[in-house]
């Protein structure tokens, strides 16, 4: 019965102790390893769900301006330019350029829009102070868009072809039935929309 007591009293052997440090180390070791993973994965959502979120927003200021597109094209100083002028590259002037009507909220008026991509790969979004052109009125520009590769843009003519540029002749239309945007963004997707346009 002593040497039960004796047992009983003697507590944990080294061995023991290390053993649970062992296990508590190796248990402590992957919690911070799945700590750190959810964390990492948080974060590449959180860019994700931020990316996607400009992108929705760049498309809906797209479409709000196309949407209110206006036949009217515009006077300047060398004489006139047609409502939608769309080039077939990109060069220094915006890749595309509209009338607009004003807004139905009021918030903004009757004006000349224009988008291009520019050397840091954003879309900028140009605006004139109004439909015409005074004779060296330079268009505001703001970037609408970051981490954009490639900004094609295609119009639909009246036989229902696509094509790079518009007008092609000077008997289409002011503005062409479509217009279909594509995107390639700098993390590597491709994104194509299709606005139909009131002509």
């Amino acid at each position: 019965m002593r040497s039960a007591a004796r047992a009983a009293a003697r507590g944990f052997t080294l061995i023991e102790l290390l053993t649970a440090l062992l296990v508590l180390s190796l248990l402590a070791l992957m919690s911070y390893r799945g700590l750190g993973a959810v964390l990492e994965t948080r974060e590449h959502v959180r860019q994700e769900t931020d990316k996607w979120q400009r992108v929705a927003a760049f498309f809906a200021r797209f479409k709000r301006d196309v949407e209110l597109v206006s036949p009217r094209a515009v006077r300047f100083a060398g004489g006139t330019a047609p409502a939608w002028r769309g080039a077939a590259a990109a060069t220094a002037e915006a890749r595309l350029e509209f009338s607009r009507f004003a807004a139905t909220e009021g918030v903004d008026t009757a004006r000349r829009v224009g988008y291009g991509l520019n050397e840091k790969q954003e879309i900028e979004l140009w605006l004139w102070p109004g439909l015409d052109v005074a004779p060296d009125a330079l268009p505001a520009r703001y970037p609408v868009l970051a981490g954009v590769t490639r900004f094609e843009l295609q119009y639909l003519g009246p036989s229902l072809a696509w094509v790079d540029a518009w007008p092609t002749t000077a008997s289409d239309p002011p503005i062409p039935r479509a217009v279909r945007l594509q995107l390639g963004l700098a993390t590597g997707e491709e994104i194509v929309r299709i606005f139909a346009l009131q002509s």
